[in-house]
């Protein structure tokens, strides 16, 4: 085969570093499996042989009432993942707003860049359950806004606190696109607006897509905390029925769906992060 085909055809160094490299992740991968599974049983052994495992067990493991609580604790968890769904598109659209004019030029925008700056500064110094206190009871308070329900005023509190974090993240990535970028697209006849949409944020966002994904999956943990409101989620379930069983199962059981619901997102963005690493890292072909 000659010519562009076999110029892209590996060659028999390369072919035999892959072969290695193959043969060196199947084993690492069968050692690893090996490993925690010993790991796993010593741990068990240990636990189990512990003088308070029995009761442990009881209050924190007793089947019968994962059973008992298992509907009131899942029909809270829906409630925790619409509010998720609500709070994570507030927080993109705020955050991106924020991002954007921290980023602006010039001194005719500086009573915004101060305001942007100081939002961050405060809700990032604010702990969120400070922050559904106020806004879940100060707010309503006033009585200058129809009565709402509790968890609107939960997801209020979310996009308040993270769009503070994300809005950081944003500027982070439009600031590590070089400047030759903006200079070549505003050459090129584009105005700041396009040159931001078109040039700018699709750079960004593809630079700092991993932390978003992890601001993300610290979101869906605090989204728990609405439950000091007192909306009946997963959380607040879970204590109402602790508080009928006498039993701390209820509580594991939420923590699991929590863990549940986490997972598929954490494993994306290990996946993808190992994704971009690898191609930041991929060399030319021997």
């Amino acid at each position: 085969m000659t010519g562009p085909q076999a110029a892209r055809l590996p060659s028999s160094v390369e072919r035999e570093r892959r072969a290695f490299r193959k043969k060196q992740n199947s084993r690492s991968v069968l050692i690893s499996f090996l490993s925690t599974l010993t790991f796993a049983i010593v741990l068990w052994f240990f636990v189990v042989n512990t003088p308070g495992w029995a009761l442990v067990q009881r209050s924190f493991f007793d089947f019968d009432v994962f059973q008992s609580a298992w509907p009131r604790v899942i029909e809270g968890l829906w409630l925790n993942i619409r509010v998720l769904f609500f709070a994570a598109i507030g927080v993109l659209v705020l955050a991106l707003l924020l991002a954007t004019i921290r980023t602006l030029r010039g001194p005719v925008f500086f009573p915004l860049r101060a305001f942007a700056a100081g939002y961050t500064d405060l809700f990032r110094g604010l702990p969120l359950i400070i922050v559904l206190y106020i806004v879940g009871f100060g707010v309503p308070g006033l009585g200058a806004l129809p009565r709402m329900p509790l968890e609107f005023w939960g997801t209020i509190a979310l996009i308040l606190t993270y769009s503070a974090y994300v809005a950081e993240v944003f500027r982070a990535g439009i600031e590590s696109v070089h400047p030759s970028q903006r200079l070549a697209a505003r050459s090129l006849g584009l105005s700041y607006g396009k040159t931001l949409r078109l040039v700018v944020l699709p750079q960004a966002f593809r630079k700092v897509t991993p932390a978003l994904m992890n601001d993300f999956i610290a979101m869906q943990k605090d989204v728990g905390l609405i439950s000091v409101l007192g909306a009946v989620d997963a959380v607040r379930a879970a204590q109402i029925e602790t508080a009928q069983a006498f039993n701390f199962s209820p509580y594991v059981l939420a923590g699991l769906l929590f863990v549940l619901l986490a997972l598929p997102m954490i494993r994306l963005t290990d996946w993808y992060s190992a994704r971009l690493r690898q191609r930041e890292q991929a060399g030319s072909l021997v």
